[in-house]
């Protein structure tokens, strides 16, 4: 499979689409400032795999004491991952999907390793509910999501937020052949 959902599903490759969600653009250190866990070279390694597949583009360059500093963003027109994903074969989707539930995973375990956790004031929580809505409620509250998602995406980092992980998933109840 050679997708740019299974791309942008690597860890580290998430992490640097995230941080530009929003318009944002930076440079290699005010990327590495919020991705902390990532070295510098495993860090261009990822941003040069993004820019090549089209999904990062350089929006300015800054002549810095002798060298080119680089200004990312995401290339939003090529971000779109619809027809990728309509293409996947359904073991292509399931790779996808336990792709994206080890990163998940991963996070979890890291917060859970800290030497002081605090679940509740830290607002940890999953659920999972069956809800039952027509299409046009579905759409509805999808759209919603999104943009309530947009405006929490497009806060900076400060001293006064904690980066927190958000996922959804959304998967229909299989139809039962009567």
């Amino acid at each position: 499979m050679n997708s740019k959902a299974k791309l942008i599903l690597h860890p580290v490759r998430m992490k640097i689409v995230q941080a530009l969600i929003g318009n944002k653009e930076y440079n290699v250190q005010q990327i590495a400032t919020i991705l902390t866990d990532v070295p510098q070279a495993t860090l261009y390694r990822h941003l040069n795999k993004l820019l090549e597949a089209g999904v990062l583009k350089v929006v300015r360059e800054n002549q810095i004491r002798g060298t080119i500093e680089k200004i990312y963003s995401l290339n939003e027109s090529e971000l779109s991952l619809t027809d990728d994903f309509g293409k996947l074969s359904r073991d292509e989707h399931l790779n996808l999907f336990l792709t994206f539930m080890m990163h998940l995973l991963g996070q979890y375990e890291s917060y859970l390793q800290q030497d002081e956790i605090d679940l509740y004031k830290d607002g940890v929580g999953f659920r999972e509910a069956i809800v039952y809505l027509s299409d046009q409620e579905f759409f509805e509250f999808t759209e919603q999501l999104a943009a309530i998602m947009k405006r929490m995406l497009e806060n900076e980092p400060s001293s006064e937020r904690t980066a927190r992980h958000i996922a959804n998933i959304f998967i229909p109840e299989p139809s039962k052949n009567d």
